[in-house]
């Protein structure tokens, strides 16, 4: 079983194990920091309780009770569950400036933040469905 805390030690591995591990799709997202269509995900409009995890590493990411709908098209979140579960990274691909948010404990891309969410952090967590997994009580 892979540990879960986000302060356990780093996961690495090869290009060519995550390839095999994740599927083209969930590879293409949480190793290429590709995006899935707007409104196309399995989470966008999940309101099933539990806790959302890392797709590559199983990490604790987000929590449903942090979701909300924000109308991104994409699964939104106030806070992580823990500030050390992710990393932020400055992002200036595509002609923007963002802050693109990795697990903290594999690397892996799983969306970018935004300064516009609710209270009471007032960020968004705009993060992609296929680089998370839900796990329901």
């Amino acid at each position: 079983m892979t540990p879960t805390d986000p302060t356990n030690n780093k996961i690495t591995k090869t290009d060519e194990e995550w390839r095999a591990e994740l599927g083209p799709e969930r590879y293409a997202i949480l190793r290429q920091a590709a995006t899935e269509r707007a409104f196309s995900g399995t989470y966008t409009y999940s309101k099933e309780a539990g806790t959302y995890r890392c797709g590559a590493c199983d990490a604790a990411l987000f929590t449903s009770d942090t979701k909300y709908d924000s109308g991104s098209g994409w699964p939104s979140f106030t806070e992580p569950t823990n500030t050390a579960a992710v990393e932020l990274v400055d992002d200036h691909s595509h002609g923007m400036t963002r802050t693109e948010v990795r697990c903290a404990r594999c690397g892996s891309h799983l969306g970018h933040v935004f300064p516009d969410g609710p209270g009471p952090t007032g960020e968004r967590y705009c993060m992609n469905s296929l680089a998370l997994t839900l796990e329901t009580p």
